[in-house]
C-alpha cells in the first residue's frame, strides 16, 4: 500500500531535517501498473509519470511531445498581429533596427533569436544591452534618444520593457517605433484601467507602442509561464508567415534556433509543462547537433564533455552566460549566441568562462556578509525576521540576485537583498518558492508608489527605491508577509520539510538503460520535479571528501547483491548531511537521491546525486 501521508521506511527526520513520504497513495500505484503494464515500460518511469498526473491515455503524447500540437496560434497572444506585421514591414523596407535586451540569459537568447533572424532575411539590426552598473534594468531615455540618432526606426525590447512606457514617452522619439516583446507582470495601478484605452498596465498607451506579453492583464492567451525567448519565438513564427506571403526565401529554419528558446525556458525556471516542456525537448536535440557555434564554443570552455541536457544549461552554461551581465560587459552572452565565427566565439566563452570564476569567489565573500547581516539582525528579535529575509549593504548589483537566492533556499524564506548606490537610490533582488507571488507583491508595491520601479515573476523580481524609503518597504513587506493565510503558510513551511520520493531501487537496478528510459519524461526542472529514488538499506562503501576544502563528498553504494553505484553529494562537506555520510562509512543507511549519466574516458555510467540520507534501524 502507498504511504503518501506516512513517514517511508518510518523516517521522520532526516539527516537533513526531512519526512520521507512516497509520492503516491494506492490509488496512484494502482495507476502506475496500469501504465507500466499497457505501455511495456519501467515500474520506475511508470511510477515517474504518475505522480506527475499524466493519465495512461496520454503517456504516449506526453513521451513525444510536439510543437505541432502544443504551440497554438501565435495571435492568440494579445497584439501579436500587430507585431508580426510590424516587424515584417521593417524587414520588406529593410529598416534599421534596434534590439534592446536584458542582460540575463533569457534577454541574451531573446536578442540572438531576433539578430539571427533578421541577419538571414537581410536586415541591418543593432544590438543594445544596458550596463547593469551605470543603467540598470530596462529602457532608459539616453539610450532610446541614442538609438533614434543612430538612424533607428524600430526599437524591439526584449525580456523587459512591460513597465517602461514612461520612459518611451519622456524620450520623445519621432519617427521610432517601440515593440515590447516581454513576458514579466506589468505593474498595475490601484485605480485599475486607465484613460489612455485599455490596457491595465499603469502606463500611458503611446502611438507606436506595441506589447505583447502573455502576462497583460488583458491577455487572454494562457500563455503566461512562458519566458521571453517563448514570446520571441512566437513573434518571429508570425512573421516568417508573413514574409513567405510575401516570397522571401532567406527565412531561417526557426526550428533549428530552438536550442535558444530552451536554454532561456531552463535559466529562466519557468515551469517545464506544456510548450515549455515542448521547446526545451526539441531545443535539447538542437543544441546536440551542435549547431550554435557560440554555443559549442561556450560548452567547450567549460569542459563539457557529454551530451548537453538541462543540467548543463541551467547549471554550467546559464551562469558564464549571466556572468557578463553580472561583472563584466552585458552584452557578451547575446553577442556569443548570435555569433557565426568560430574564432570570435571562442574568444566570448573564453571571457565568460573567465568571468564566472570571479562571480564565483565574489558571490561566496559578499554572501558571508549578508549572512552576518542577518544573524545580526535576527538577535535582535526582528518581528518580521520570522517571514522573509531582507539585507542591504554594500554589494555588487551583479551579485544581489544570486545572494537572494542562496538565502532563500538557506532559510526556507522569501529573500530580499539590497544594495545601495551613490545616487542615494536603492537596487533590490527577491526571489521566493512555493504559493508565494513575488511578483504580484512588488507591483502592488510599485503601484502605491512605495518602489521607484519593480517587476518580476512569481518566484523572481527585481526593484528599486529611495534610500529614504527603505523602512517604509520592510514595513510594507512586514504587513503583507503578515496577512498570508496562516493555515497556507504552516502547509508551506511542512511541505518544505517533506521530501517526496518517486520509489525504491537498488544500486544494481540503477542501470544506464534505466535512466535513459526515465530521461524519456523529462527534461525536469522548475514545475516538474526530478524523479527522486530512496536507496534503503545500502551499505556506505566509501566515503571521501573532494573538492576544495572538502566541500564535496564522494560515495560508493553497495546492495546486498554484489550491485555497486557512485555517488555524490554536492556542497555538503560542512553539512549534516555530509557529517552524517562520513560518520557512517561502512555501514548501512537509506539514501535519497537523483539519478544522472556520467561521461568519462569514453564510458557512461550510472551516478547518484545524494540528497539526503537516514540512519537504517
Amino acid at each position: 500500500m502507498g504511504q503518501s501521508g506516512f513517514d517511508y521506511l518510518g523516517i521522520a527526520r532526516s539527516a537533513g531535517g526531512k519526512s520521507w513520504r512516497q509520492q503516491l497513495n494506492e490509488h496512484g500505484e494502482n495507476a502506475a501498473l496500469h501504465i507500466e503494464q499497457k505501455y511495456n515500460v519501467p515500474a520506475a518511469l511508470a511510477l515517474v509519470l504518475a505522480a506527475r498526473g499524466i493519465e495512461a491515455g496520454n503517456v504516449p503524447a506526453f513521451l513525444n511531445p510536439s510543437l505541432r500540437a502544443l504551440m497554438p496560434e501565435p495571435y492568440k497572444l494579445q497584439d501579436m498581429e500587430k507585431a508580426a506585421k510590424r516587424l515584417c514591414r521593417a524587414c520588406l523596407s529593410h529598416e534599421k533596427i534596434a534590439v534592446f535586451a536584458d542582460y540575463d540569459v533569457d534577454g541574451a537568447c531573446s536578442a540572438a533569436l531576433l539578430l539571427r533572424f533578421l541577419a538571414a532575411v537581410g536586415v541591418d539590426c543593432r544590438l543594445y544591452v544596458p550596463d547593469r552598473l551605470t543603467e540598470g534594468y530596462g529602457p532608459n531615455e539616453k539610450a532610446l534618444r541614442l538609438l533614434a540618432a543612430e538612424g533607428v526606426s524600430l526599437i524591439i525590447t526584449v525580456d523587459c520593457g512591460a513597465n517602461s512606457s514612461a520612459v518611451f514617452k519622456a524620450a520623445q522619439l519621432a519617427e521610432v517605433d517601440i515593440l515590447v516583446l516581454d513576458h514579466h507582470r506589468p505593474a498595475q495601478p490601484q485605480n485599475g484601467l486607465n484613460k489612455a484605452g485599455g490596457e491595465r498596465a499603469g502606463q500611458q498607451i503611446i502611438a507606436d507602442f506595441i506589447h505583447v506579453n502573455p502576462n497583460r492583464p488583458d491577455d487572454e492567451s494562457g500563455l503566461g509561464t512562458l519566458c521571453a525567448a517563448g514570446v520571441v519565438f512566437m513573434c518571429l513564427t508570425a512573421t516568417a508567415r508573413l514574409l513567405r506571403a510575401q516570397n522571401i526565401q532567406t527565412i531561417p529554419d526557426l526550428l533549428g534556433l530552438l536550442d535558444l528558446v530552451a536554454l532561456a525556458t531552463i535559466c529562466d525556471i519557468v515551469p517545464l509543462y506544456g510548450l515549455n516542456r515542448a521547446f526545451v525537448t526539441k531545443g535539447l536535440l538542437i543544441a546536440r547537433q551542435q549547431r550554435n557555434i557560440g554555443l559549442q564554443a561556450l560548452a567547450q570552455a567549460a569542459r563539457i564533455k557529454a551530451p548537453l541536457n538541462s543540467y548543463h544549461f541551467g547549471y554550467i552554461l546559464g551562469p558564464r552566460i549571466n556572468a557578463g551581465g553580472r561583472v563584466g560587459d552585458a552584452a557578451l552572452g547575446a553577442r556569443l549566441l548570435s555569433c557565426d565565427k568560430a574564432e570570435e566565439a571562442d574568444h566570448i566563452a573564453a571571457q565568460l568562462d573567465s568571468l564566472n570564476y570571479g562571480r564565483q569567489a565574489l558571490e561566496a565573500e559578499q554572501l558571508r556578509q549578508a549572512m552576518e547581516q542577518i544573524e545580526t539582525a535576527a538577535a535582535s528579535e526582528q518581528s518580521e525576521a520570522a517571514k522573509m529575509v531582507f539585507a542591504c549593504g554594500n554589494w555588487h548589483i551583479g551579485i544581489i540576485g544570486l545572494l537572494a537566492a542562496r538565502l532563500k533556499e538557506r532559510f526556507g524564506l522569501p529573500a530580499f537583498i539590497m544594495t545601495k548606490q551613490a545616487t542615494g537610490r536603492v537596487t533590490g533582488s527577491a526571489r521566493a518558492s512555493g504559493a508565494f507571488d513575488l511578483g504580484a507583491l512588488i507591483a502592488q508595491a510599485v503601484a502605491a508608489n512605495m518602489l521607484e520601479k519593480g517587476g518580476g515573476h512569481r518566484q523572481a523580481a527585481g526593484f528599486s527605491l529611495a534610500a529614504d524609503r527603505l523602512e517604509d518597504f520592510r514595513r510594507f513587506l512586514a504587513a503583507n508577509l503578515a496577512a498570508v493565510n496562516s493555515a497556507q503558510e504552516t502547509s508551506a513551511h511542512e511541505e518544505a520539510h517533506i521530501l517526496k520520493l518517486d520509489g525504491s531501487l537498488s544500486a544494481g537496478g540503477a542501470t544506464v538503460e534505466l535512466i535513459e528510459e526515465l530521461a524519456k519524461a523529462g527534461p525536469y526542472g522548475a514545475g516538474w520535479p526530478q524523479p527522486l529514488f530512496a536507496f534503503p538499506n545500502h551499505n556506505l562503501a566509501y566515503v571521501q571528501a573532494v573538492g576544495k576544502d572538502g566541500a564535496h563528498l564522494r560515495v560508493i553504494l553497495a546492495d546486498g547483491h554484489g550491485g555497486r553505484l557512485n555517488a555524490v553529494a554536492f556542497r555538503a562537506g560542512q553539512t549534516e548531511l555530509g557529517q552524517f555520510l562520513l560518520s557512517h562509512a561502512g555501514q548501512q543507511a537509506h539514501i535519497a537521491g537523483t539519478l544522472s549519466l556520467n561521461y568519462w574516458n569514453g564510458q557512461t555510467t550510472p551516478q547518484l546525486h545524494i540528497i539526503d540520507a537516514a540512519a537504517a534501524e
